[in-house]
């Protein structure tokens, strides 16, 4: 946010490595999740100039740096070495490097490796700098049409069946959207598990292969999901960002189905306090338990 008294110019930093003052510095890097252009200039600044990048996979890394003409010294960080390899690393830029940290897609700590790094370099007194850019997750919600104020991003749900229903238990009173990322081989048993907790009324978006050539996004009840996807099988490829609309909050004991039904019909259309009140006089249920329900479904 701006600061009062503060030009927005005068806020903005170098697109380069920021000056680490004789002390190396850890870069956590965003880069794109399929379209090569969708990476900033400071992330490939940063890029250029680090002393190292720690990648996930260094062959994925190194097809993005030749693409934008990078040479660069790669070295491997994922899930199987990290816990290893996190201390080689921060000992380096103890000593004066700085090292820039990349997922193979999207930004790193984020349902990808990366976040063990990032925590030990903190515990060192390493100065950690994000490179903001991609992600599957935000790029799904800006086009999801879904309307929330917030959000609950889970990432990952269990593979295992009996783990993967306990998860959507624990969430299925949430009233935010729900964000999940799900890979092809899982994609059909993970939707028919939302739909069997979750409730098959609530609304779906199925974002697959995100800005890429097949790029797909889909809106449909929950219980219908399994049906579209099963329709075509080039519906199931790709990488998956799975989005459902919260629970809605249960309406008062004293308010009829009738009174609901009425007073969601005029919150389309009309101001909140002007709903309930509308709606106490055709239904002649009490304006304060309208007043309150309004409350409740325009915070849903």
């Amino acid at each position: 946010m701006e600061q009062r008294g503060k030009s927005r110019g005068a806020q903005r930093q170098d697109h380069g490595v920021q000056s680490s003052g004789g002390a190396g510095k850890l870069y956590v890097v965003a880069t794109p999740i399929g379209n090569l252009g969708d990476i900033s200039a400071r992330a490939l600044a940063v890029l250029a100039q680090a002393d190292l990048i720690a990648a996930e996979d260094t062959r994925t890394t190194g097809n993005l740096l030749a693409h934008h003409g990078i040479s660069a010294k790669l070295i491997a960080l994922h899930e199987h070495n990290e816990a290893q390899r996190a201390a080689e690393l921060v000992a380096r830029i103890v000593a004066g490097k700085s090292i820039a940290l990349v997922s193979d897609a999207g930004t790193p700590g984020i349902s990808d490796p990366g976040a063990l790094l990032v925590a030990q370099a903190r515990q060192a007194g390493v100065v950690v700098c994000p490179i903001p850019g991609a992600n599957a997750a935000i790029a799904a919600l800006s086009a999801s049409g879904l309307v929330s104020a917030r959000f609950l991003f889970y990432g990952f749900l269990p593979a295992k069946a009996a783990a993967r229903l306990a998860a959507l238990e624990a969430l299925r009173e949430h009233a935010c959207a729900l964000v999940f990322y799900e890979a092809p081989h899982r994609v059909m048993e993970c939707v028919a598990a939302l739909a069997g907790v979750l409730g098959g009324e609530r609304d779906i978006v199925i974002a697959r292969e995100l800005t890429k050539l097949f790029e797909t996004i889909h809106c449909c009840r929950l219980d219908e999901a399994g049906a579209w996807l099963a329709e075509d099988a080039n519906r199931q490829r790709g990488e998956f960002v799975l989005i459902v609309s919260g629970a809605q909050a249960a309406a008062p004991e004293g308010l009829s189905a009738e009174s609901e039904r009425i007073l969601r019909l005029l919150l389309a259309e009309l101001p909140l306090k002007q709903a309930a009140a509308l709606a106490a006089a055709i239904t002649g249920a009490r304006k304060n338990e309208l007043y309150a329900r309004a409350l409740a479904l325009r915070e849903d």
